[in-house]
Order: C-alpha cells, then sequence, then structure tokens
C-alpha cells in the first residue's frame, strides 16, 4: 500500500491519500488537489510529488 499525506506536499491539510500503486496515489492526489486546493497538478510537480509517496508496507 502506498500513501501520500497533503501536509507532505506543502498544503495545511490533514488528507491523506491511499492506494496500491503510485499511479492510483498520483490520480487521487492530482484529484484531490485540484477539488479542495484548486491546483493543477503538473508533470513537473507530479515527479516532486512522487518522492513524498510512501510504502506502510502493507500489501
Amino acid at each position: 500500500m502506498k500513501t501520500l499525506k497533503c501536509r507532505d506536499v506543502g498544503f495545511d491539510c490533514n488528507a491523506e491519500v491511499k492506494a496500491n500503486t503510485e499511479q492510483e496515489v498520483l490520480a487521487q492526489a492530482s484529484k484531490h488537489a485540484h477539488d479542495v486546493h484548486h491546483v493543477d497538478v503538473t508533470p513537473q510537480m507530479a515527479e516532486q510529488i512522487k518522492t513524498k509517496i510512501r510504502d506502510d508496507g502493507r500489501p
């Protein structure tokens, strides 16, 4: 399971995205960024966000 905390990418937000793959996390995080923070994630931003995705060790 992969996890991304919104706070880890610079927002004052407690949202957390969990998914099986990095791509699923990025898709959910991009939707959250757009819907909640009114930010469109660019390819460059996505590359930076990938570095903040953590593997929580669960299958």
